[in-house]
């Protein structure tokens, strides 16, 4: 046991290091399948595990443990239509006239529009939001640290959950996107961080044929081995 800061101790189990490498190896084999997807089901989900889900996503590490977070959740038929028509309008000026053509290049081999028919069809929708501050039960405001930061491990460990649980999801950022705090009424000192679209895929889900870069690509080791 490691004893912290704190006093409290740390339960550690050290692990040999081929059950370690066989872990690493093992959870990513599981997460390389991951994949956003836009093609939904209207299937429903079992809530609970959109619940533990959740609970998983609250285990992030944040500034100063002030967990900055929120996660807003809905299944129902009318807020999802009016979450699709407020996006689509957004979406719809962004196509039209906010994105440059580079970002419009980007973007074609997705096949993304502005039509964004998942935000009504798909069964569960999860508005994420950042709590800049945090308000005590007195009314007194007090800071959060590093929230952008706090909040987007969170919705990593979030969308891995969902995954391993086997649920596909898709992460939707409109932009503005101030629309998420009116319709799941949440309070001006949240701010909303992404929309989480999820469920299980339709019959004939079809995928953008993509590839992701390997170690090489992505990773640098610096100094003597």
């Amino acid at each position: 046991m490691i004893a912290g800061d704190s006093g409290q101790s740390l339960e550690f189990q050290e692990l040999a290091p081929e059950v370690m490498i066989d872990r690493a190896e093992s959870f990513h084999n599981q997460m390389r399948s991951r994949r956003s997807v836009r093609d939904f089901s209207d299937r429903a989900v079992p809530m609970r595990v959109i619940d533990q889900a959740i609970l998983t996503a609250g285990t992030a590490p944040s500034g100063a443990n002030k967990q900055p977070w929120h996660f807003a959740v809905t299944t129902d038929a009318e807020v999802k239509s009016a979450i699709r028509k407020a996006a689509e309008l957004e979406e719809k000026a962004f196509y039209e006239r906010r994105a440059s053509q580079q970002w419009l290049d980007a973007l074609a081999p997705l096949g993304t529009n502005a039509s964004k028919p998942f935000l009504q069809r798909a069964p569960v929708l999860i508005g994420v939001f950042m709590e800049k501050s945090t308000v005590s039960p007195e009314g007194e405001r007090r800071k959060n640290y590093y929230p952008m930061e706090s909040v987007g491990i969170a919705c990593g460990l979030l969308i891995s959950a969902l995954h391993l649980s086997g649920l596909v999801t898709l992460t939707h950022t409109p932009s503005p996107m101030g629309f998420l705090s009116s319709i799941f009424q949440r309070p001006k000192n949240e701010k909303p961080f992404l929309l989480l679209v999820v469920g299980y895929p339709a019959e004939n889900c079809r995928l953008p044929d993509i590839s992701r870069k390997g170690l090489a690509g992505i990773c640098s080791r610096i100094g003597r081995p």
